[in-house]
């Protein structure tokens, strides 16, 4: 059974979970990494979803505040090991029901193009294109999405 816990970025397995993540997008990305992992740093976000399975950390997402009355979803991964069973749903489930706790109106996200899998997600929880956004603006593998919380 999978046990979503609220926390922080100071979580311990939050962390090594971003360092799975980052290691994935890495390859993912190539020559582009560095440049979208300049706006994935983890250490001011408060408000992080894990997702737990017999004791170990499966997954993991994270949202921070994104202008007057969005919030941007973060740090999606799930542990490729445990992938293809829900759990990414969840965990963005629970971060969408947390953001509307906060006051939030809207998700926005970014993902690549590179990331199918991850776009799929997005799209079956309700997600929609949108034109990119601020840094991500005409950059050729960045997909935007918005979803609607009220």
């Amino acid at each position: 059974m999978i046990e979503l816990i609220r926390t922080n970025s100071m979580d311990p397995d939050f962390r090594a979970l971003v360092i799975l993540l980052d290691k994935d997008l890495r390859i993912r990305d190539g020559e582009d990494h560095d440049f979208y992992a300049q706006f994935n740093r983890v250490d001011k976000i408060n408000e992080v979803v894990l997702a737990f399975e017999e004791g170990v950390a499966r997954g993991c997402g994270a949202i921070k505040p994104f202008g007057e009355g969005k919030v941007e979803v973060k740090r999606m991964f799930v542990k490729e090991e445990s992938r293809g069973r829900g759990i990414a749903l969840k965990i963005l489930s629970e971060l969408e029901k947390w953001a509307a706790e906060t006051g939030a109106e809207s998700c926005v996200l970014e993902t690549g193009k590179k990331q199918p899998e991850a776009i799929s997600l997005y799209q079956k929880a309700g997600y929609r294109f949108i034109p990119n956004y601020g840094q991500y603006e005409g950059v050729e593998n960045s997909v935007c999405m918005m979803k609607s919380l009220i």
